[in-house]
């Protein structure tokens, strides 16, 4: 149900992460070599990245797949970045949003992204959308399952949770009132990147030259690629990576 990266570092064009690779993000959207539900992902993609000198990222976005955009390449080659959040969509549930539903999601400085599916959605959320203020609900980008787990993890990072706090959360708040859905979530600012594991896979890998690559699925076969156990949060900055489990809320 998609697949998603991130990456903080010395600054590269992003097509040396987002298309190069023999395994690329580009290439997982019609062959994914680690994902559990799911076959294709071209419903759409998205590439966010930070500028040097401004905190607030650009994004390019498109409802249809990345293979098939014929100004990506030129974008990839060109386009410097110390820090970036791509992903390749596969919809849970068809609909009208085209690349507004398309990860990365942004707001100020952050950028967010959604591997997984809810269960039971919308109903299940039901609860959980009643505590948010009216105002978040009009906001939302779109009309998916991704869009309102965005609306939550903002939520929590207006009131001022730092980035792994938002994430963790907003998983097992969304795992209590949808049990089974699948939440791997993934948060940067572009300095430090978070993400969850909770249904589906997560790779992490500190590159030779500096920098680190947060991904559903390893990129290439180098065996520097550590996988990230099941419920589990992740918090990484360019030169470290920290994993703490995470449990079920007990409401």
């Amino acid at each position: 149900m998609c697949r998603h990266m991130a990456y903080t570092g010395p600054e590269i064009p992003f097509g040396r992460l987002v298309l190069d690779p023999p395994c690329s993000l580009h290439r997982q959207s019609w062959a994914p070599r680690r994902q559990r539900h799911g076959t294709v992902n071209a419903d759409g993609f998205g590439i966010g990245w930070y500028a040097p000198g401004d905190p607030v990222p650009a994004r390019y976005r498109r409802a249809g797949p990345i293979w098939a955009d014929a100004q990506l390449p030129d974008l990839a080659r060109v386009v410097r970045t110390g820090a970036l959040l791509a992903a390749v969509r596969d919809a849970t549930v068809a609909g009208p949003d085209a690349e507004a539903a398309a990860a990365p999601f942004a707001a100020g400085r952050y950028l967010f992204s959604h591997n997984g599916a809810v269960t039971g959605w919308p109903d299940s959320l039901a609860p959980l959308a009643a505590e948010l203020p009216p105002e978040e609900l009009l906001r939302l980008p779109a009309r998916c399952d991704a869009a309102f787990l965005w609306a939550l993890v903002r939520h929590r990072l207006v009131r001022g949770d730092e980035l792994g706090d938002a994430l963790a959360g907003t998983v097992t708040a969304v795992a209590a009132a949808a049990p089974g859905s699948r939440l791997n979530l993934l948060l940067t600012d572009g300095t430090a990147i978070a993400a969850t594991t909770w249904g589906d896979t997560l790779f992490h890998l500190t590159l030779p030259g500096g920098g680190t690559v947060v991904a559903s699925e390893p990129h290439d076969d180098s065996p520097l690629w550590t996988e990230v156990p099941d419920r589990t949060l992740l918090r990484a900055t360019r030169a470290e990576v920290h994993l703490t489990p995470l449990k079920e809320s007990a409401t």
